[in-house]
């Protein structure tokens, strides 16, 4: 019996991935040129597809890079002449922070306690900021901050960019894309996909203004600067050649989560999410990590051990063919992750309820 596996990311293939992988090979996916006509339907395919699912205006554009740690970098080099500014409750906030210092910004955080949610009226982000970084689901702690509370920045600071890590959120979180200018993510967590795709979202604004960087004689990077991007993107075509198969199992996926419809999606999340977080709130054993249930993340779910280790529990539910992820950096051996994703149905989750309440 094959092994599920319930870990934040890579996690658990889509469950139709591997009959689309079998009509890949047919169809002589993984040989074509990226200069091709069928390529071009692929690429349009995956960004219509991707468009009705996360119902992405026909203002903001969608483009592929190798993965959401690429977008970071591609951001910042974009839309950021001088300084940036950060939401960190978390080591991927923290890590995308570093990006920038690493670039040499004269960028600025705002940082909480690993674990903690923001309090988005206390937040004051600087007049000299371009943009503002904010993360909708923390992977490494399980905190998830509402759109409503991410749209409070876009209100306060209208005339700042406002780009949002949706990472392990998507399709679940719902992006309200009045309130942002950028959204990105990579495959391999709430898209059931194998990794090495990152998709990048992003308005009129953010092309503006790396124009503006443009136009002063500064870098905005080399083959997928925004401006080498849609200069490929409009042909549907990219600067270089990508991850074809990638790209064609997003597209056929995004259309199987049409489908089923997103709010069927949203709904079987929350159910499961509720499941888990009863239990650990009267497991003798676990306990959930995030204390106000408002901030709990729905498809990252992170819970403290009072009793044993992770890699103790971890290897006995992979007797039951479950696997499950240990918590993040300093918390390995005494906090579990849990996915919940698309691909992870109910059954699995309640069979995952089982064996925890044993």
């Amino acid at each position: 019996m094959k092994t599920t596996f319930l870990t934040p990311g890579p996690s658990q293939l889509y469950f139709t991935v591997e009959d689309h992988l079998r009509m890949a090979m047919r169809e002589n996916v993984c040989s074509i040129s990226h200069r091709s006509k069928q390529f071009e339907t692929i690429f349009s395919h995956a960004v219509s597809e991707l468009r009705t699912l996360l119902q992405i205006p026909e203002n903001f554009h969608i483009v592929f890079t190798s993965s959401a740690n690429e977008t970071w970098e591609r951001l910042l080099q974009n839309c950021v002449e001088k300084e940036s500014f950060h939401l960190v409750n978390g080591s991927f906030s923290k890590k995308f922070f570093s990006f920038s210092e690493d670039l040499g910004l004269d960028s600025t955080k705002h940082e909480v306690d690993f674990g903690q949610g923001f309090d988005m009226d206390s937040v004051e982000v600087p007049e000299s900021a371009e943009l503002i970084c904010a993360i909708a689901n923390e992977t490494s702690s399980g905190v998830m901050t509402p759109m409503a509370e991410i749209a409070k920045l876009k209100e306060r600071y209208p005339d700042k960019l406002l780009a949002v890590d949706v990472v392990s959120a998507i399709p679940f979180f719902q992006p309200d894309f009045s309130k942002v200018d950028s959204i990105y993510f990579s495959v391999q967590k709430g898209m059931g996909l194998p990794a090495g795709l990152g998709v990048w979202i992003f308005n009129e604004k953010c092309v503006e203004k790396s124009e503006q960087i443009r136009a002063k004689g500064k870098s905005t990077g080399t083959y997928h600067s925004i401006s080498a991007l849609l200069g490929k993107s409009k042909n549907n075509q990219t600067p270089e050649t990508p991850n074809i198969l990638g790209i064609y199992l997003l597209g056929k996926i995004c259309e199987d989560m049409n489908r089923k419809t997103v709010e069927m999606i949203r709904q079987e999340t929350i159910y499961k999410s509720a499941l888990i977080y009863g239990l650990l709130e009267r497991n003798k054993n676990l306990e959930p990590f995030i204390t106000d249930e408002k901030q709990r993340s729905k498809t990252v779910l992170v819970a403290n051990l009072l009793n044993g280790t992770s890699s103790e529990l971890i290897a006995k539910l992979k007797e039951s063919n479950i696997e499950i992820g240990s918590g993040y950096g300093k918390y390995k051996e005494s906090q579990i992750r849990i996915a919940n994703f698309p691909t992870h149905s109910k059954e699995i989750f309640e069979k995952l309820y089982d064996l925890l309440e044993d």
